[in-house]
């Protein structure tokens, strides 16, 4: 199952873990795994500083060069690039965004074997939207021609055969503002009619009572992966797997299984105790996640699907110390299909 050039897990190599298996995080560059993915000498005198502001507080993050992503790809098969959930590819006068130009810094650095995971904007799925300290209602929501223009075609002329899936993450909806699963359901069937079909269309809903029959209808209706997500409020893996029936819905033979943070921990919460992201916080991770995940993944590989297994620091403290118990779990609790 394993190949030994390609996967140890002390020296944090998960490529050979299994052949569908596609193990990977959500961002890269952290300074805090410099000596677990990085080597530290390559980077000296090279690492960048900026200042993120999380739930009132600042905190300082060292970042590694673009270039560092041909290190990552030593020691992963995927990578989730998150930074596009901020901003297009194509502004609307259809010039290059910032974010055009650094995937395209990601590019030159990929082989032919690494693969890239897209968060599509949220200004394109996500109903509302933070403006100053205010929700507004987002114009733009599940608007298809938009989403074409400014990010399906200038993601797939940059990243060509790269790129694996594309990530719709749509954001939790309070009671006050979250609209029957039906009608969520037709919106969803009226926006995927109406751009291109694409097996690498992966969805996750951020609210449980959207995990329900109308919108698992629309997931198979048009091959679209339902991206299961250990976060704050949604509920076990296994759980929305279960509502799920127990079933992958993605035609392209995927499925992403998203670790972002522990159950019931909010997100500035999550990142204040993983920062700087190098090392495993005590009390952080949650143990059931783990066996879950690793369950997932054979449960995966039993109905020939490839898994990919997207891990964040904010899931307990370091992405790469995290990979290492799941690869312990999932070789230890299966049966090489």
């Amino acid at each position: 199952m394993c190949r030994s050039e390609d996967f140890d897990t002390d020296k944090f190599l998960f490529r050979g873990l299994h052949p569908t298996v596609f193990m990977g995080t959500a961002s890269d560059r952290y300074g805090g795994w410099i000596g677990q993915i990085y080597s530290s000498d390559l980077y000296k005198g090279r690492l960048s500083s900026r200042t993120k502001r999380v739930g009132g507080r600042s905190f300082k993050e060292e970042v590694l060069p673009v270039e560092s992503v041909a290190e990552y790809f030593r020691h992963f098969r995927v990578l989730e690039i998150d930074y596009t959930f901020y901003k297009p590819l194509l502004n609307e006068n259809g010039s290059t965004t910032s974010n055009y130009h650094v995937l395209s810094s990601y590019q030159a650095q990929l082989s032919s074997n690494d693969y890239v995971l897209l968060k599509v904007p949220q200004g394109i799925f996500a109903q509302r939207l933070l403006r100053g300290n205010v929700y507004v209602e987002n114009q733009d929501y599940l608007n298809p021609e938009l989403f074409v223009r400014s990010f399906y075609d200038p993601a797939i002329k940059i990243l060509g055969s790269n790129l694996r899936g594309f990530v719709f993450e749509q954001e939790y909806q309070r009671q006050e503002h979250r609209m029957p699963a039906s009608q969520l359901a037709l919106a969803l069937n009226k926006f995927f009619s109406s751009v291109p079909g694409d097996e690498r269309y992966h969805i996750e809903l951020r609210t449980e009572s959207y995990l329900t029959q109308p919108i698992f209808e629309v997931l198979e209706r048009f091959g679209i992966g339902q991206v299961l997500s250990h976060w704050t409020w949604l509920p076990p893996l296994m759980r929305q797997f279960q509502k799920a029936g127990h079933r992958f819905f993605n035609s392209g033979r995927q499925c992403i299984v998203r670790l972002m943070t522990p159950i019931g921990t909010r997100y500035e919460n999550a990142y204040a105790l993983a920062h700087p992201f190098d090392k495993l916080v005590p009390g952080m991770l949650q143990p059931s996640m783990i066996r879950e995940t690793a369950g997932l993944m054979w449960d995966g590989i039993a109905q020939n699907m490839s898994v990919n297994v997207i891990i964040n620091n904010r899931s307990g403290g370091n992405a790469p110390l995290i990979a290492q118990l799941i690869a312990a779990e999932f070789l230890e609790t299966g049966i090489d299909a």
